[in-house]
């Protein structure tokens, strides 16, 4: 939890958080994928000021429990001062506990937030789905959460101006917004109505324009007039050697010696290979995206 401290703007963990996407899909499937249509609302996690502070946290607990479908999984949530936002015990369950910084008994509106980052902990504890490293694991945590339809609460949870500031979750406000605008895309959601922090809304917007980008690289048929002249040119070569920045395809023959040109998905980033003869409609095995390419 960054509070009053430095935020960390721009997209350093951008594959990282990439990886997460296509490690959900694998692990969790198209379909299951498809039954989070609906993002936690705001009326669920909401708090009132008359609200008891115990009665309405449980409630909030239960809530983000039954949105990532762990029926049989039980949090209970106290408070205490500490460093961290929160943290969850994983233990084998059915009982998980929680702890909030003491910070939001006077900050409720954030509640909703902490939880479901760590609710989303036990979820992926129970599909044993993990990245190595405590890093790349909370950034796979905030990502699935995200994705799967809560996220937009640790995004709202971003506020800063010139005297204070605070953001919770690992992943900057342009990557949370990165990854919301990819479910968007996904789901034909739009999330901005429900934001309260109008610097959520505006990370929120530039993350939308990196996930479009996504959709106009090459050798997909909307790519602008720039990447098309640039994969031109490395396809005469067979090689997009030497790397170039944004460059995500690349040139192998195959067992016959044909040229075939892979690339990332653009919705779930599992990367797909594909010959190169021209107009090619290509289909993601795993998220089933069908794909208008010109190779």
């Amino acid at each position: 939890m960054a509070n009053d401290g430095q935020v960390e703007h721009g997209y350093p963990h951008l594959e990282t958080v990439r990886a997460a996407i296509t490690a959900l899909y694998r692990r969790l499937s198209y379909d299951t994928v498809r039954t989070f249509e609906t993002s936690v609302l705001p009326v669920d996690v909401a708090f009132c000021d008359t609200d008891d502070l115990y009665l309405r946290v449980q409630r909030v607990a239960h809530e983000l429990v039954r949105h990532y479908r762990l029926p049989d999984a039980r949090v209970i949530v106290s408070f205490r001062e500490m460093r961290h936002a929160a943290n969850v015990e994983l233990a084998a369950g059915p009982e998980y506990f929680v702890e909030l910084n003491d910070r939001f008994r006077t900050h409720r509106r954030d509640i909703g937030a902490a939880l479901a980052h760590e609710v989303m902990h036990v979820y992926l504890h129970r599909l044993d789905l993990s990245f190595p490293g405590v890093r790349d694991n909370e950034i796979l945590t905030d990502t699935a959460t995200t994705y799967l339809g809560a996220g937009w609460l640790l995004l709202d949870a971003y506020r800063e101006d010139r005297a204070s500031s605070q953001k919770l979750g690992y992943l900057t406000p342009e990557e949370f917004g990165y990854v919301l605008a990819k479910r968007a895309l996904a789901f034909g959601e739009d999330p901005s109505v429900w934001f309260t922090s109008a610097q959520a809304y505006t990370a929120y917007v530039k993350g939308r324009e990196l996930a479009r980008l996504d959709e106009r690289q090459p050798p997909l048929t909307a790519a602008g007039w720039a990447g098309r002249r640039r994969y031109a040119r490395d396809r005469r070569h067979g090689s997009s050697d030497p790397p170039q920045p944004g460059v995500r395809y690349a040139f192998s023959p195959d067992d016959g010696g044909r040229l075939r040109v892979s690339f990332p998905c653009p919705t779930c980033h599992q990367r797909i290979r594909v010959p190169v003869r021209g107009r090619v409609r290509a289909r993601c095995a795993l998220c089933r995206s069908v794909l208008e390419c010109d190779t």
